[in-house]
């Protein structure tokens, strides 16, 4: 009894040795999470390579993009707005035109 009585009151064993599991654990899980981060990096980069084909021949510019809305005319031009989603999108839509 008088051996964990003294052992409670001891601030080292109280406080100090929860804190050390507390950091030294936390530097683990952290390393954990971080390499879960880099793994997904990894994987960002890697892509199909149909798709990498597809994005090779559709070679769209700025300025081919500027050329077709360069002669556009937005004078007659109006704005609908879109349905809440409590409407209904088709009848919305034909009342505002």
């Amino acid at each position: 009894m008088g051996i964990s009585r003294t052992l409670a009151r001891n601030k080292t064993l109280r406080y100090g040795v929860p804190m050390m599991l507390l950091i030294i654990g936390g530097s683990f899980g952290l390393s954990e999470f971080a390499q879960i981060r880099y793994d997904a990096f990894k994987l960002r980069g890697k892509v199909d390579p149909a798709l990498e084909e597809r994005i090779k021949k559709n070679k769209v510019t700025l300025e081919s993009e500027y050329e077709k809305l360069k002669d556009a005319n937005f004078d007659d031009w109006k704005n609908i707005r879109g349905p809440r989603p409590w409407e209904e999108p088709e009848s919305v839509q034909e009342q505002q035109r």
